[in-house]
C-alpha cells in the first residue's frame, strides 16, 4: 500500500469516517491495481524491497504506459526489461526522464533514493557492497548489460570486467582484487560457459552464472553453457536461466543487500 492511501486510511479512522474492523481489513489487504489482463503487484517493494519489474516482450505499449503510470503514480521506480526501440521510443514521449539503454532492452524510471533495509540511499551515495558483472566475449555484452541495469537500478554499485574468457586465462588474475572486494559476482558466459567455474576457483563469494545464447552449432542455444554451468566443480557457482540477464543481477543485487545489512549490524568488524 502507497503512503498517501494509507494516509488516508488514518484520516479517515481519525475523523470517524471508517470503522476500526474496516480499517485493519484494508490494512491487511495487499494493493493490486487491476486493469485490461494485467494484476498490477504494488505491495512488492514492501514485501520484498523492490517493485515488481515489468517483462516488456509480449506487451503491447498500451498495457506497458499503464503499468508505467500506475508504478510511477504509487511513488515506485520502474525497471522494464526486453523493451524494443520502438516501444521506448513511445514510451518516453510520455516519460521523459525514463533511461533507455538499447544494448540491454531495459526501460527505467529511477526513484530520487533507493531504499535499502529501510533506509534511503540518495543516487550519488555509493552503495555499501559492489557487485562485479564479469563477460567471457564481447559478444555477450546484451545479456551482462541486462544485468547491470538491474543492478544500478538497485541501487547496487557495479564493476564491469568484459572479455576475460577461458581462451585467454591470463587475462582474468590481473582483476582478482576487484573481483575479491565483492559481495558476489555474476559471469556471463557462452560457448561452452566454462568462465564461472574458474572465477569460482579465486573468490569467496557467491558466483552467478549466466549462460548465454552465443556459440556455434553444438552451443544448442544456450544448453550446452547452462548444463556446463550446472555441472561445475566450484561449490560457490549457482546458475540462471540461459539469456537471463536480468535474473542474474537480481539475484546477485539481494546478496550484496543482505550483506548491507550485516555490516550495519556490525559496524566494527568485530568477531567474537
Amino acid at each position: 500500500m502507497d503512503q498517501q492511501t494509507l494516509v488516508q486510511l488514518v484520516q479517515n479512522l481519525v475523523d470517524g469516517n471508517l470503522s476500526h474492523a474496516d480499517f485493519l481489513e484494508k490494512v491487511r489487504l495487499p494493493s493490486i491495481a487491476e486493469f485490461s489482463n494485467v494484476s498490477l503487484d504494488l505491495d512488492r517493494q514492501q514485501r520484498c524491497g523492490y517493485p515488481e519489474v515489468i517483462y516488456g516482450e509480449g506487451k503491447d505499449i498500451q498495457t506497458l504506459q499503464k503499468i508505467t503510470t500506475k508504478l510511477t503514480e504509487n511513488g515506485q521506480s520502474v525497471l522494464a526489461t526486453r523493451v524494443s526501440k520502438e516501444k521506448a521510443d513511445i514510451l518516453q514521449e510520455t516519460f521523459p526522464e525514463a533511461r533507455y539503454n538499447q544494448l540491454a532492452r531495459t526501460f527505467r524510471i529511477d526513484e530520487r533514493s533507493s531504499q535499502v533495509d529501510g533506509d534511503h540511499r540518495s543516487d550519488d551515495q555509493p552503495s555499501c557492497a559492489t557487485v562485479a558483472v564479469v563477460t567471457a566475449g564481447s559478444s555477450d555484452l546484451p545479456v551482462a548489460e541486462e544485468a547491470r541495469e538491474t543492478l544500478d537500478w538497485m541501487g547496487i554499485d557495479v564493476k564491469m570486467i568484459h572479455d576475460v574468457g577461458v581462451a585467454g586465462p591470463h587475462r582474468l588474475p590481473r582483476h582478482l582484487e576487484t573481483l575479491n572486494a565483492c559481495a558476489a559476482v555474476v559471469v556471463v558466459a557462452g560457448a561452452e560457459g566454462a568462465l564461472p567455474s574458474v572465477v569460482g576457483g579465486y573468490v569467496d563469494c557467491t558466483v552467478v552464472g549466466v549462460p548465454t545464447s552465443v556459440g556455434y552449432g553444438a552451443n544448442l542455444g544456450g544448453l550446452a553453457a547452462l548444463l556446463s554451468m550446472l555441472n561445475s566443480c566450484a561449490a560457490n557457482v549457482t546458475v540462471v536461466n540461459i539469456d537471463a540477464g536480468f535474473k542474474g543481477g537480481y539475484v546477485a543485487g539481494l546478496i550484496a543487500r543482505k550483506a548491507c545489512k550485516v555490516d550495519d549490524q556490525n559496524p566494527g568488524g568485530s568477531t567474537q
